[in-house]
């Protein structure tokens, strides 16, 4: 994003970067945009993990923060957050990623696709992946279905606002899925079905991974993992499902996930 953004010219020599994330996207900005000496401020919320918004400050970020009422990630944050980072971009010199809408990161899940194949060898019947910009799941649904238009394609979503199955939208504390509305990347032909997950499946299947497995992640890991196992089952034995492991734990330690007696 930020070299597309340098490419057409919307980030100038000098310029800063603006972005609304709840977290994981705005500590890769971070990392880039510290590598490429940009200036970046990131709009967030106390919703998000406080090891995040950490990690964002150490590698140089500043940040505004949101708060958010009840401890969730609701649709109202989601706009406020991106309207706060609207008004911040209206600087001289600043360029708003707009995750929600930039369609600069396709490409990269283009080549993720790409790995997914090699590492599977062709064999997949099914892909499931948790949508938040519905970046990775368009990016990488697309590019398989030129591999093999069969492969099963499986959207998740929070139980708690599954507005892709037209239910209301929520509170939710599974980070960085459930925009609480339908989000502009997100089209009815990228997935074959949705499936909703809740919190506390999600969390119950993260810390299974966790102790069963030595796979330590966050709480969309393991939304993803929940769905692919029923996926798995309803498929049957020598099928191949395929998710992500999204990011690392090391990020949720202070959350209800890993510390469910502490409040971030």
């Amino acid at each position: 994003m930020v070299e597309g953004a340098q490419a057409n010219g919307r980030l100038q020599q000098g310029g800063s970067v603006i972005e609304y994330t709840g977290g994981s996207t705005g500590v890769s900005l971070a990392f880039v945009c510290s590598a490429k000496r940009i200036p970046l401020h990131i709009v967030t919320s106390d919703a998000f993990s406080r090891e995040k918004r950490a990690h964002m400050e150490a590698l140089g970020a500043r940040l505004t923060l949101i708060p958010s009422p009840d401890g969730g990630n609701t649709k109202a944050l989601t706009l406020e957050m991106i309207e706060t980072a609207k008004k911040l971009a209206s600087t001289p010199g600043s360029c708003l990623m707009d995750q929600l809408n930039n369609a600069d990161q396709l490409p990269s899940y283009d080549r993720m696709a790409d790995e997914i194949w090699d590492q599977t060898q062709g064999k997949m019947d099914a892909f499931v992946q948790s949508v938040g910009t519905a970046g990775s799941l368009r990016g990488i649904s697309a590019r398989l279905r030129t591999r093999d238009d069969a492969v099963h394609i499986v959207a998740v979503e929070p139980r708690e606002s599954a507005v892709l199955s037209g239910k209301e939208s929520g509170s939710l504390k599974i980070e960085g899925v459930g925009a609480g509305f339908i989000v502009p990347l997100w089209n009815d032909t990228l997935a074959n079905e949705i499936q909703t997950v809740s919190t506390e499946e999600a969390m119950v299947t993260a810390r299974l991974l966790a102790q069963k497995e030595g796979i330590f992640a966050g709480t969309s890991t393991g939304g993803n993992v929940a769905v692919a196992l029923r996926i798995a089952e309803r498929l049957g034995p020598g099928k191949t499902v395929v998710t992500i492991a999204v990011d690392s734990g090391m990020k949720y330690l202070s959350t209800e996930l890993y510390n469910p007696q502490d409040e971030h």
